[in-house]
């Protein structure tokens, strides 16, 4: 296939959209050390409380040995707390700790300059109009509970001509 061909292609302009964002995503965060998947760990325990390693992963699209070594990260940091859960010694409570709490404004700040950053070549209206696209075609739900795939089918309207690429 011909890269012509392929670079008008929404999959691959998505695609590069979203190197672009995550790249931008990963080096502000590395500012603190961390990578984006620490602070919606972090951000995920602020909103939702202690959470349980298993409860934590399933807030976060993660398989159990991504939370083990995301908590055992931030742990290390002292930016969480890790304890043994009271009512079943297996499990552990993961809490956002003192240190945590006072480094998430920050965060949030950083994450909001990065989503300026990755919509800044757009005019306001065009950044807004994306905004109100872009959730018609990414999965909304971030649990596990819909390995199916059936979430992410493509939708394809009736009155559309020829192949969807």
């Amino acid at each position: 296939m011909p890269v012509s061909r392929v670079i008008a292609t929404p999959t691959w302009l998505l695609g590069r959209a979203n190197a672009r964002a995550q790249l931008l995503l990963a080096r502000a965060f590395s500012e603190f050390g961390l990578r984006p998947v620490h602070y919606r760990t972090l951000a995920a325990l602020e909103e939702h409380g202690e959470l349980s390693q298993v409860e934590l992963g399933r807030h976060l699209a993660l398989d159990r040995k991504d939370v083990a070594l995301t908590v055992d990260f931030l742990a290390d940091r002292s930016l969480v707390d890790r304890r043994p859960d009271p009512s079943d010694r297996r499990r552990n409570i993961v809490a956002l700790s003192d240190p945590g709490r006072d480094l998430l404004p920050r965060l949030h700040l950083t994450l909001d300059a990065v989503q300026h950053e990755v919509l800044a070549p757009l005019t306001d209206r065009e950044a807004a109009r994306l905004m109100t696209i872009l959730p018609k075609l990414a999965p909304t739900n971030t649990g596990r509970d819909e390995s199916d795939g059936e979430h992410m089918q493509p939708h394809r309207k009736s009155a559309r001509k020829g192949p969807v690429r």
